[in-house]
């Protein structure tokens, strides 16, 4: 059975800074391109940075500079640093596993940001 469980969300004042954890189970995760995603209430999800099975990185240009996506793959997992938070980051933040026609994606962890 695979899983993906993230953690790491909270609540955090602009400016400030979370970083997301996502663990795998039930797949090579090495294998795996891996991808942080985000889904604000009344928008559709979207991605914000991603990581190759090679360790090639990829960020949205709205995150670039303040996030940072990172991979340990004797840990089973993915990391994503925030920093800079706007209020505008907040969502529910989803991890996701992805390998040609297949994908599995974590239930989600919560990120509020005051202003």
């Amino acid at each position: 059975q695979v899983q993906l469980v993230e953690s790491g969300g909270g609540f955090v004042q602009a400016g400030g800074s979370l970083r997301l954890s996502c663990t795998a189970s039930g797949i090579l995760f090495s294998i795996y391109h891996m991808g942080w995603y985000r889904q604000a209430p009344g928008k559709q999800r979207e991605l914000v940075a991603s990581i190759s099975s090679g360790g090639i990185t990829n960020a949205a240009d709205i995150v670039k500079g303040r996030f940072t996506i990172s991979r340990d793959n004797a840990k089973n997992s993915v990391y994503l640093q925030m920093n800079s938070l706007k209020p505008e980051d907040a969502a529910v933040y989803y991890c996701n596993a992805g390998r040609g026609s297949t994908s599995f994606w974590g239930k989600g962890t919560l990120v509020t940001v005051s202003s």
